[in-house]
């Protein structure tokens, strides 16, 4: 069934909501004063953002497969499934983030650098990335799929890279948690 939504109200409604998730996770990050927040035990989220990350880019590669087997509805299935697991994730990361306080990576030499370049491009992507992710399912769904297949086409690879660099993030930083 094809979504009833104009493009024109798709991307307005996509760069909006866009925009107002970048600037709460802004805000929650670093416009809360943590120290109001004592005695729970956070200990858990950084291992859940990892496995959630995990399936992401599992059900990311089957979608992949099944698109090129033709399998496509199982590659609706596994993307409708990564889409709902990572906005698990982002809800999930910005209430951690809210009530957290960051950890510091404490490598040092080209592990340092290495950390610290993954983190900046997952982080970049991750931003940059949403609005196009939603602008694919969104020609998916109305059933717009020339305009999904040449979108999907350049989102896939870096919507992988950021699930799996989160993953890989998590490996780097997790001896640094302090819980």
């Amino acid at each position: 069934m094809a979504v009833k939504l104009e493009e024109k109200s798709a991307k307005q409604i996509i760069v909006a909501l866009s925009v107002v998730v970048a600037l709460l996770v802004g805000v929650l990050n670093w416009g809360i004063d943590k120290r109001m927040i004592t005695g729970l035990d956070l200990g858990f989220f950084p291992k859940f953002h990892a496995v959630l990350n995990s399936i992401v880019s599992v059900l990311l590669l089957f979608g992949l497969v099944f698109i090129k087997q033709g399998k496509q509805k199982a590659h609706k299935a596994s993307m409708f499934l990564s889409f709902v697991v990572s906005a698990v994730f982002l809800l999930s990361y910005v209430l951690y983030h809210t009530l957290a306080e960051p950890t510091a990576y404490g490598g040092e030499g080209f592990a340092k650098y290495s950390y610290y370049f993954i983190l900046f491009t997952h982080i970049v992507l991750a931003a940059i990335m949403m609005p196009f992710i939603l602008m694919t399912f969104y020609y998916a769904w109305s059933e717009k799929l020339v305009k999904h297949r040449a979108l999907a086409k350049k989102v896939w690879p870096f919507w992988f890279y950021v699930a799996v660099t989160g993953v890989v993030i998590y490996f780097m930083i997790a001896p640094y948690y302090s819980y």
